[in-house]
């Protein structure tokens, strides 16, 4: 049955607009990027059967082109309003969390942290620069490993952080393997950080680990 068969009231875009983008599933919302399905089958069916391919809509988001356009009915066009998509997403988070104290707005950077790391098929440390009043200057990713590990040095965490004079900074990173918990290296690399950067009169006041839909907080585990 085509959508436009449907009561008006689970029709996707109706459904929006009368009760908000959070009311949608994710196929739903699919749907609603995708417009049309193909030959015999609906957007909503078409989106159902890409996440059940994909197995997420994480995973979706971080398929590489020749995986997605091998979707039947996808194409390059599809693709890169995708990436678009995402991101505007990722800019909006990010003009969210420089617009005032980053503190007080945790869920503007955990957000943006996740959009940005999860995903990601090799582990990322990246950066976020504060300055005095928690105002964030610049996010930057500056190491990149394997799936497995990377090398992060501190000397150059610390030269970043001078150049863009901060005052303070947060450390995020993901875990390809899709488990939050830190492990003990996460822990001393943290430890090594915070002294390499007290040195310079920079604080840390978070470390964020991305993990598949997770995203866990030194700070509020208490072990920064």
């Amino acid at each position: 049955m085509a959508i436009t068969d449907w009561p008006e009231g689970e029709r996707p875009r109706e459904k929006l607009l009368q009760r908000g983008a959070s009311a949608l599933s994710d196929a739903e919302l699919l749907a609603i990027f995708l417009r049309t399905g193909v030959k015999g089958k609906s957007a909503v069916d078409l989106a159902r059967e890409m996440l059940a391919q994909f197995g997420s809509l994480t995973r979706l988001f971080a398929a590489r082109s020749k995986e997605f356009c091998a979707v039947h009915g996808m194409g390059k066009a599809k693709f890169v309003q995708l990436q678009a998509v995402q991101e505007m997403a990722r800019r909006a988070l990010r003009e969210e969390m420089q617009s005032g104290d980053a503190l007080n707005s945790p869920g503007a950077v955990r957000d943006y942290l996740q959009l940005l790391l999860r995903g990601r098929e090799q582990e990322v440390f990246m950066v976020i620069f504060l300055d005095a009043q928690h105002r964030v200057i610049a996010s930057e990713e500056l190491f990149h490993g394997t799936l497995a590990q990377t090398s992060v040095y501190p000397r150059e965490v610390v030269k970043r952080a001078l150049h863009h004079n901060a005052a303070a900074a947060i450390f995020a990173h993901n875990h390809p393997s899709g488990a939050a918990e830190p492990s003990q290296s996460d822990r001393l690399l943290t430890e090594a950080l915070k002294q390499a950067l007290a040195l310079v009169e920079v604080r840390v006041l978070d470390h964020f680990i991305v993990a598949g839909a997770g995203c866990l907080s030194f700070a509020e585990k208490g072990i920064l």
